[in-house]
């Protein structure tokens, strides 16, 4: 393919996804297909000879589609929204043409300065403390990283490597194995599984602390363990607070968490993966109560903020302790500038990296804070309008508050008969949910996450749900 023809396909290309999102209700939002079912629809190796453009598209509809989860879909209300939006396409076009990889500033110095503009200027929007921002003159800043699960598991070496050296320093004769050994980091048993996985990674151990009714870790739950374990000899050395759980959009108490790790001088890292994009919103912001205790923060403007896969934005107060953790410098990556701007491959795992910042700054131009802000006051009141009708109904129940786009219900009743009711809704195909628990209550979540939900879409869904349910309690009669 040549610049003419990419000019011609390339049109075309815009027209097969616009018509795409523009025509995705007519789609069934979650497929039949059978593990396996590609193998049986294309060759087993690659072509010898190059085939045509018009058979290559013609096999998206025949091969790629019948398997797709359309999770732009209006009624698609699993897990959490993943960001869409016209503007962060055209980005990624751009990026994909560019096809710098950023690790350094002299590997393409557009690339990590838009970078370091555009998280002061997300984080502005958070009205996140100052010490998190580049243009605050100190050791602060943020970076973009591929995912939330990436940033956890950084902020956990980060962590590892500052209290290696904290301890050796206090007892030269320890060794690294020895220090690892006794060190726990902590989070909510509600916190997501990538946490309990950064600890697998980082080969230290991580322990679940109980929750309150609300689903939220407290401070002395905290203060206790981190007390026990001290006496045990243990290092305590990390905690991760979450704010917008997955099992229930739950929030820790931060403040309390943060007075802890400050006394211990254990690092507070806070993932807000869902949640904080609405803390662009100033009614939102009391949820983020508690985050200058931290020393690194996270949020996925993918998920919830017009931004697509993988943008996950992340913070920390100094960041030469991410640069003591990563730091390997080989003569053939050093620059004359060295020094004075970041370097971002000594800010993460990978050591390539995509322009993405080109997304934040496409979306954040196009859109604007006053879009953005409706976008995500929209989502919301969807998803008490949709809390409003499962209250109106005795036969269902709330099972946790409802704060932002996410509705946890549940009939009432024994689990068994909500786990049959989540297998017909998936069943029937008219909508997409799936299922949580907290303890021993099994209960569905109800996510607004199409980027151009209604409320007719809210109507739809409470329909389809309300008819299944009829069908199901009859039949257990």
């Amino acid at each position: 393919m040549d610049a003419a023809e990419f000019r011609q396909r390339g049109k075309e290309m815009v027209d097969t996804v616009a018509d795409y999102l523009e025509n995705i209700q007519k789609r069934p939002v979650f497929p039949s297909v059978q593990p396996g079912y590609i193998r049986e629809l294309v060759p087993e190796s690659a072509p010898e000879t190059a085939e045509s453009w018009e058979d290559l598209v013609g096999d998206i509809e025949r091969v790629v589609m019948p398997g797709v989860t359309h999770w732009h879909h209006p009624q698609f209300h699993a897990y959490f929204p993943t960001a869409n939006s016209y503007a962060a396409l055209c980005a990624d076009m751009l990026s994909d043409a560019i096809g710098c990889i950023g690790f350094s500033w002299a590997s393409s110095p557009a690339c990590t300065e838009l970078e370091m503009v555009m998280m002061d200027w997300l984080g502005k929007m958070l009205d996140l403390p100052q010490e998190f921002l580049f243009c605050s003159g100190g050791k602060g800043g943020g970076v973009i990283q591929g995912t939330a699960s990436e940033a956890t598991l950084v902020a956990l070496l980060a962590a590892r490597n500052q209290t290696i050296h904290r301890e050796k320093e206090a007892n030269p004769a320890l060794t690294e194995a020895d220090i690892m050994a006794r060190m726990v980091g902590y989070c909510s048993d509600q916190a997501h599984s990538s946490v309990e996985r950064a600890g697998l990674l980082g080969a230290v151990k991580i322990v679940k602390l109980s929750s309150d009714k609300k689903q939220s870790l407290r401070g002395e739950t905290l203060a206790q363990a981190v007390q026990k374990d001290k006496e045990k000899g243990l290092i305590p050395f990390f905690v991760c607070g979450t704010l917008g759980t997955t099992p229930s959009c739950a929030f820790d108490n931060i403040e309390e968490l943060g007075a802890v790790c400050n006394l211990e001088k254990i690092w507070l890292h806070i993932d807000a993966a869902y949640a904080g994009s609405a803390f662009i919103c100033p009614e939102f912001r009391y949820l983020l109560s508690g985050v200058q205790f931290a020393d690194s923060f996270n949020f996925n403007p993918h998920k919830w903020l017009r931004v697509t896969f993988d943008c996950s934005a992340m913070w920390i107060k100094d960041s030469s302790k991410l640069v003591d953790a990563f730091n390997v410098d080989p003569l053939y990556l050093k620059h004359d500038n060295q020094g004075k701007v970041p370097d971002y491959r000594h800010w993460q795992i990978p050591l390539g990296r995509r322009f993405r910042s080109l997304k934040l700054w496409f979306v954040l131009r196009l859109h604007g804070i006053k879009g953005l802000q409706e976008y995500i006051r929209q989502h919301v009141k969807l998803a008490h309008e949709f809390e409003a009708l499962v209250l109106a109904d005795e036969r269902f129940e709330i099972v946790a508050e409802v704060v932002l786009g996410l509705v946890c219900f549940r009939l009432k009743g024994a689990n068994d008969i909500n786990e049959q009711l989540l297998q017909r809704i998936n069943q029937d195909g008219r909508i997409h949910l799936v299922p949580s628990k907290i303890g021993n209550t099994y209960f569905l979540r109800f996510a607004v996450c199409a980027p151009y939900a209604e409320s007719k879409d809210v109507q739809f869904a409470w329909t389809v749900l309300t008819e299944l349910a009829t069908e199901l309690l009859k039949e257990k009669k």
